[in-house]
Order: C-alpha cells, then structure tokens, then sequence
C-alpha cells in the first residue's frame, strides 16, 4: 500500500462508519493499489467485494465525492483567475484523479472574473480527448465570455504538452481571435503539477 493510501485508510475508514482494521476496511484496501483507482470505482465494482452491499457501497462512493472536492476553492461570480496557479487550484482537486482526458473550459469576464462553472467540453480516451471549436466557443458565447482558458489533464501524470495540444491551442487560439474571444492559456493537468503553454512560451 501506498503512502497515500496508508494516510487516507483511518480517515476513509471513520467516515463510513467502519474501523481502520474492520473486515470491509481490510478488503476494500486490499482491492485499490492506488488512490487513483479507489477514486475511479463504481457501485458495480464496490459490491463484488465480500461484505460490501449496495448501501455500503453507496457511502463509499459519497466519501470519495466528499474527498475530491475537499480541498478545492469555493468559487462562484467573483473567483478571479489572475495566474495558471489559480486555474490549478481551482481544478487539480477534481482532475488529477480522472482516468481518461477531460477538456475543459473557464469562461471570464472583461476583469477575468469566471462566468458560471468549469464546463467539461471533451472526454476521451485514456490519452486523447477530441475537441471541436465550435464546442468550445459556443459556451462562450453563450456566457457573453470576453476570454477563456483552456484546461485538460493526463492522466499520466506528465503535463508536458504533445504535439497534438500543441496543435489544438493554435487552432483554438486562431478561433477565438476571429470571434474577439481571446484564449489566455492552455493548462495541463498531471496529477498534482501543471503546465501552462502561455507562460513557457507556446502560444
């Protein structure tokens, strides 16, 4: 077992209703290496582990909705995004335990203010999400956004940007530009770290 799973197993434990050293707690753990793949599971999965029904496995699955958006800011009309930093604050909490590639978009105001929630434009596969412009600029125009910022993760855990994020961002930077929406940054998520494209120069 992991580090971060030794840290979260008497927690995780207390909010079910379970002791540490329970027969559920043992088998559950016995059952995720990571706290990724715990973070990932299902009802289906949970309840095909000995002594696990599906009102147990109910609890677990709101503990692990509880512990993915513990540590993210409250945000709501007036959370400003002034650097990459407050974009990965804002979204690391919930990205870094995705399995497959989910894009993302921020829609800001004139003073960079965020327009409504995050909104999820892509999922894809385990490394590639597809994205459409049209997708992309439509909830801004919705929104009457003046910018956005674009967010997606790895779930590798590298955020160095391929060859195809490179492309994207051009091609979504192209867009805005001919619709009056600028695209301040592209941030990669990857795990705990990321990558801002603005700020090392790709675009």
């Amino acid at each position: 077992m992991n580090v971060q799973m030794q840290m979260i197993r008497p927690l995780f434990a207390r909010a079910i209703g379970q002791q540490k050293d329970s027969a559920v707690v043992v088998a559950l753990f016995e059952n995720y290496a990571t706290l990724t793949e715990l973070m990932n599971t299902s009802e289906h999965e949970l309840t095909r582990i000995k002594g696990i029904g599906p009102a147990m496995a109910q609890r677990i699955l709101a503990t692990i909705q509880l512990t993915q958006k513990i540590n993210a800011p409250v945000y709501g009309q007036r959370y400003t995004i002034r650097s990459p930093k407050d974009v990965a604050d804002l979204l690391i909490p919930q990205m870094k335990w995705l399995t497959q590639e989910h894009f993302v978009i921020l829609t800001l105001n004139t003073k960079n203010i965020m327009i409504g929630s995050p909104q999820t434009i892509s999922i894809g596969s385990l490394n590639a999400a597809i994205v459409k412009p049209l997708d992309v600029f439509r909830i801004a125009i919705q929104r009457s956004a003046a910018s956005i910022v674009c967010v997606h993760n790895h779930p590798s855990t590298d955020p160095t940007p391929s060859q195809e994020d490179r492309n994207v961002t051009a091609l979504l930077v192209e867009a805005g530009r001919l619709m009056s929406i600028e695209v301040l940054d592209h941030v990669i998520i990857g795990g705990d770290s990321f990558y801002s494209m603005k700020e090392n120069g790709l675009m």
